[in-house]
């Protein structure tokens, strides 16, 4: 079970691409728990749930180099979303770049 999460401002701008995401890893037969959070939650959620990957959203892409300072002992790849599959919600797209990020 691969656990993928988006991070954006109040964690509702991506529900429509988690979903999309969703259905991408259900037709891949990938087993991935994948949702979206506020970025305000983040600390909430990986203090208590393992997380493969964390993806932002391009309107807090400016919160990579923190988080990967703050986090960098979870060894945990995080990383911006495209901006292009965003704005498509390409939820195959960033599925292929959450499963890549995590090997």
């Amino acid at each position: 079970m691969k656990n993928i999460v988006l991070v954006c401002v109040a964690g509702m701008s991506t529900s429509l691409l988690v979903t999309k995401m969703q259905k991408a890893a259900q037709e891949r037969n990938v087993e991935a728990d994948i949702y979206a959070i506020a970025e305000n939650e983040v600390d909430k959620v990986l203090t208590s749930k393992k997380v493969d990957v964390l993806l932002l959203g391009p309107q807090v892409r400016y919160l990579k180099g923190s988080f990967e300072s703050k986090y960098e002992h979870l060894k945990m790849p995080i990383d911006s979303i495209n901006m292009a599959d965003y704005g498509m919600m390409n939820g195959e797209n960033v599925l292929k770049q959450a499963l890549k990020l995590i090997g």
